[in-house]
């Protein structure tokens, strides 16, 4: 089941594309503000490794303060309006779907928003082991998703599956976990990370994770 809800979830995302910043940001001129800001704050430098970047919001932003960015996402739809969005500094656009991407210890930085909500339980260890083995040594993971407090706006039809319903009225089921933060400090904890995670508004949460010295194989 898990594999036929990830396969709904990017052909979601391919089908969103085109409507995806009006309706998950709403007023995207104040949200790109917001975002330059988050993304100042975390000072994301050197390599930059962007997972799920979707239409490139972020992408644009971390261009700005990273040396370089590597930007992943496996819908071509979004990664096309991205590359029209983003139109500064060192950036790599890769069509690619998120579990099967392998990069190698490249990377100062693996950054992703609004992923880490999308990946389901029982791939959690296997994305953060993909996350470890594509950092350099000393190498950080920014990350920025949604508060558990902003669970009840989703209709969930499983225990981690919700439906979406497109403007056209097509309905798709994906993966859906909101960050409870105590939760994935001490999961993350189990699994060789030292995390901070802290709030922006309501909504968001913005989350700091670096390999601990006990790293676990």
């Amino acid at each position: 089941m898990t594999d036929n809800v990830l396969a709904e979830q990017v052909g979601y995302y391919r089908s969103r594309a085109g409507e995806y910043d009006a309706t998950a940001y709403g007023d995207v001129a104040a949200a790109r503000v917001r975002i330059a800001r988050l993304v100042r704050a975390m000072a994301p430098h050197g390599r930059v490794l962007e997972l799920a970047c979707g239409t490139g919001m972020w992408t644009e932003a971390l261009a700005r303060e990273a040396g370089s960015v590597h930007a992943v996402d496996a819908a071509p739809e979004a990664i096309a309006i991205a590359r029209e969005r983003v139109r500064e500094g060192e950036v790599a656009f890769e069509v690619a779907d998120v579990f099967g991407f392998r990069a190698g210890p490249a990377y100062d930085v693996v950054f992703f928003s609004a992923w880490l909500s999308h990946v389901p339980q029982e791939r959690f260890e296997e994305f953060w082991r993909l996350v470890r083995d594509s950092l350099a040594p000393g190498g950080r993971v920014l990350f920025v998703d949604e508060h558990v407090d902003e669970q009840p706006k989703e209709a969930f039809v499983g225990d981690e599956v919700v439906e979406r319903r497109l403007t056209d009225g097509r309905t798709f089921r994906i993966v859906k976990r909101f960050i409870d933060p105590p939760a994935l400090r001490d999961r993350l904890r189990g699994l060789g990370w030292e995390c901070r995670i802290e709030r922006d508004g309501n909504d968001w949460i913005l989350g700091e994770a670096r390999i601990g010295d006990g790293r676990r194989d």
